[in-house]
């Protein structure tokens, strides 16, 4: 793939398009910024599915399957949370690859951390991977980096798997389950 001068966004698009694979979001600190950043490049509608933004802990349960008792004994920021809500977005919106943001942007602290504290995730095929990251700098700069340093995460994950198509969803966007004894769709939780 010949975008090496490319910024993160157009080079994720193009590169899960050469592969037929698909992306969606789920952002808390970022709020929506990372999916708009991958909306920015041309073509991002073939592989660009969407996005759920969970700025309240309440949204990461409902919409994305965080378990409530992992936030009441970490909280909101941390690389678990991270990593459950990526995993959420990869299978409630039927994506092959789905990234995830949790942080604090600041300026001042939040549950007891500092701001520029950020964990990011990247769910797909062969498992999730997290980062967390210290960033320096006001709201918008802590922001733009975690929006910058999870698509190169992605793009790191993506680059280093097997191409896979994206999991196939049923009705209302749930991931069909098929057992053995029974021919019938099963939805996930």
């Amino acid at each position: 793939m010949q975008v090496s001068g490319a910024e993160p966004g157009k080079r994720l698009v193009e590169l899960l398009t050469e592969r037929g694979e698909t992306v969606a979001s789920a952002e808390s600190l970022t709020a929506g910024l990372v999916a708009a950043t991958v909306a920015d490049t041309p073509g991002a509608s073939v592989v660009l599915l969407g996005g759920v933004l969970a700025y309240a802990p309440r949204v990461k349960v409902d919409l994305l399957g965080v378990p409530a008792e992992l936030l009441d004994r970490v909280g909101t920021v941390d690389p678990a949370v991270a990593v459950a809500m990526a995993e959420g977005a990869r299978v409630r919106l039927g994506a092959t690859w789905a990234l995830s943001t949790t942080g604090v942007a600041g300026p001042g602290p939040a549950e007891g951390k500092p701001a520029g504290t950020v964990h990011i995730a990247v769910a797909g095929p062969s498992g999730t991977a997290t980062r967390a990251l210290e960033l320096k700098g006001d709201r918008t700069a802590v922001r733009t980096r975690a929006v910058r340093e999870v698509l190169l995460l992605a793009l790191r994950e993506i680059a280093a798997t097997p191409p896979t198509p994206a999991p196939p969803t049923g009705a209302g966007g749930t991931v069909a389950l098929v057992a053995p004894d029974d021919a019938g769709p099963h939805p996930s939780s």
